[in-house]
């Protein structure tokens, strides 16, 4: 990071004169480029080994822990666990003489002169370092003699806990929701108020899951912007033309390099402010490092509990805890430092598993005693961790077209075919257990049609999606649109019958009720529309009409 020589001149004189002391050097009477000269001459034959075998037990640990480190860590991580080196200027140095009574572990280093401190970039920006200097690294180098004080026993591994009693078995469902939502995107562009009708048509309804969703169609190009809303893109067509686990592939590889960040979305802490940043790319590549690549279950707990112990700084690098804005839900406190890790971090790698990673099919989950949650790692998971080539393939699941014009999807059909069969009808909401259900309308040939899709293609589609004849009624009722439009109207409508039929005149003429009535239904009836019988009720009363009511 720095040599010696530069390390020493960031130090104050009087600091290089009482390091010089403690290594028998005369420097008084020389200024400060002479004396850290003078030092790095010094410390340069030095044998660091065999000096840090003499520390004191709690220094050797954390020169240990520094080299171990290649030779730096980041302030704030280094004094969680050593200590802080009080900033003075010489006045104050001459004064207090810290080094004869150093408060921490670090100042003692510090003023042994094995210790310094500086700034370097890093992918996150300027980060401030503890560092022991390029030559003393040097001799750690391959076929270095390493002291005893340097040895410690290497941390244990994630150990596998009983199979839980009961689990929930891995789901698929993100596969057929995004299908859905390709599909709404052709037929309303995803615009307005699309929430409202499309979540009805969702296995899950979880407005984060479909935030993920979206996020990562957006990312791997199958949806793109355009004039009229979210559209589906050419890649939509390849991604719903995949085998199923080809498609859960790419949803892994796609969220493994997502934008969407889990870190404001983790359940029970509340992000806020826009001056702080996290990387959710860090949280993950901390918990892929570490999943054994099997399939026995694990103890969540366990699995973070090791991950605090391994590389807690995994998702702040600078090691600092007191920079971001997060605040417990349910005590409304800040969580602010290191004590709060596993409020934060340790929720953070939990919703990695219990979410993401369950949704997209990688992990099934489970419940020891206690309460305790675990995991285990699908068998697609370990190909996709493995970088594995997928080999599972579908078997074709026909559509079932029904003499009512209405076609049964089954949920493991080909989703190509479902996002097809969506353009040419209209969808019925999702009830599990249920194959999907869709009703061929007139609005639905309409739009089809407005999409290049004539009622011959249609009538192929189907007849091709079922692999059998169709029903006489369907074919005849897909020709009879085409040549006649729309020949009926269905409408929710209420009816207002009156006993004498100058009451509806008096009404039709009258400014207060005219706009509220419909088609008259004979002498004695009108139509009202549905959402506006109130309003109109209302308005009669004011005219001294009372209206008994039966909706």
């Amino acid at each position: 990071m720095y040599s010696l020589e530069q390390a020493f001149m960031e130090h104050e004189l009087i600091v290089l004169r009482v390091i010089g002391e403690w290594w028998e050097m005369d420097l008084t009477g020389q200024d400060k480029l002479a004396c850290a000269k003078a030092l790095a001459e010094r410390f340069v034959t030095l044998g660091m080994a065999a000096e840090i075998e003499f520390l004191p037990p709690e220094e050797g640990e954390a020169m240990h822990t520094l080299v171990a480190a290649g030779g730096r860590l980041p302030v704030a991580t280094f004094s969680r666990q050593y200590g802080e080196v009080r900033q003075m200027g010489p006045g104050r140095l001459e004064r207090e003489e810290p080094w004869y009574e150093p408060e921490s572990v670090a100042e003692a280093l510090w003023y042994r002169g094995f210790l310094f401190r500086g700034f370097d970039s890093a992918a996150e920006g300027m980060i401030e370092y503890y560092y022991v200097p390029d030559e003393l690294m040097a001799q750690f180098g391959p076929g270095a003699a390493v002291p005893q004080v340097m040895k410690e026993a290497p941390i244990a591994m994630l150990q596998p806990v009983a199979r839980p009693a009961q689990w929930e078995t891995a789901v698929t469902d993100a596969l057929d929701d995004l299908t859905t939502l390709l599909a709404e995107a052709q037929r309303t562009g995803l615009q307005g108020e699309w929430r409202q009708t499309a979540v009805p048509l969702l296995m899950q309804a979880d407005p984060v899951r479909l935030s993920l969703l979206l996020t990562l169609a957006r990312e791997m190009g199958l949806l793109r912007q355009g004039d009229t809303g979210l559209r589906p893109a050419r890649a939509a067509v390849s991604w719903l033309q995949e085998s199923r686990e080809s498609q859960l592939r790419a949803l892994a590889e796609a969220w493994s390099g997502s934008n969407w960040n889990e870190l404001r979305r983790v359940p029970g802490i509340i992000c806020e402010g826009e001056g702080w940043g996290n990387d959710p790319l860090l949280a993950r590549t901390a918990l892929f490092d570490v999943l054994p690549r099997d399939e026995n279950w694990y103890s969540i707990p366990q699995l973070v509990a090791f991950i605090k112990e391994t590389e807690p700084d995994f998702q702040r690098p600078d090691g600092n805890y007191d920079t971001w804005y997060i605040r417990d839900e349910a005590s409304d406190v800040y969580l602010t430092g290191f004590a709060h890790w596993d409020n934060v971090e340790g929720r953070l790698l939990s919703y990695l598993l219990t979410g993401p990673m369950r949704w997209l099919g990688l992990v099934e989950m489970g419940v020891l005693p206690g309460d305790e949650l675990a995991y285990r790692l699908t068998a697609r998971a370990l190909a996709w961790l493995g970088d594995e080539p997928v080999q599972a393939q579908d078997v074709p699941i026909p559509l079932l077209v029904q003499p009512d014009v209405s076609v049964l999807v089954p949920f493991n059909a080909d989703r190509y075919q479902r996002f097809q069969m969506a353009r040419i009808s209209e969808p019925s909401p999702y009830v599990a257990g249920k194959p999907y259900l869709y009703c061929l309308t007139p609005a639905s040939l309409a739009l089809a049609q407005e999409q290049g899709i004539t009622p011959e293609r249609v009538l192929q589609f189907l007849e091709k999606g079922s692999g059998r004849p169709l029903p006489t009624s369907v074919k005849r009722a897909i020709d009879r649109w085409a040549n006649n439009g729309v020949e009926g109207r269905l409408e929710t409508v209420v009816v207002l019958r009156v006993r004498d039929a100058t009451i509806l005149d008096t009404l039709a003429r009258n400014p207060k009720t005219r706009d509220y009535l419909g088609e008259r239904l004979g002498d004695l009836a009108v139509a009202i529309r549905h959402d506006q019988w109130a309003d109109f009720r209302a308005a009669t009363a004011q005219l001294g009409l009372l209206l008994d009511v039966d909706v």
